[in-house]
């Protein structure tokens, strides 16, 4: 299974308001791709910028698969990927 961009930033928007008790849409993401640090998110919640390093995109992922797929995917389970031609990001999730 693989889910794109809007489904990651999707995840991350869930994740972190479920674990701060506010609403998903008191989130903003935007994803980034780097050699040295690798797949990271910058995030603002109520005005705060935070960093968020792969295993926590991977965590919020993970949960995301659970609550909206009923499909209980491990972290060793999701492969993040970028198509830089499209500007996609993508996780591929193993069943």
């Amino acid at each position: 299974m693989r889910i794109q961009t809007d489904e990651i930033i999707n995840a991350v928007c869930y994740h972190t308001a479920q674990r701060r008790g506010i609403q998903p849409t008191e989130v903003e993401v935007q994803l980034s791709w780097d050699e040295e640090y690798g797949y990271t998110a910058e995030m603002w919640v109520q005005g705060r910028s935070q960093y968020l390093m792969e295993a926590n995109l991977l965590e919020a992922i993970e949960q995301y698969m659970y609550t909206q797929y009923n499909v209980r995917a491990f972290r060793s389970d999701i492969k993040l990927g970028l198509d830089e031609e499209a500007g996609i990001f993508f996780a591929d999730i193993a069943n």
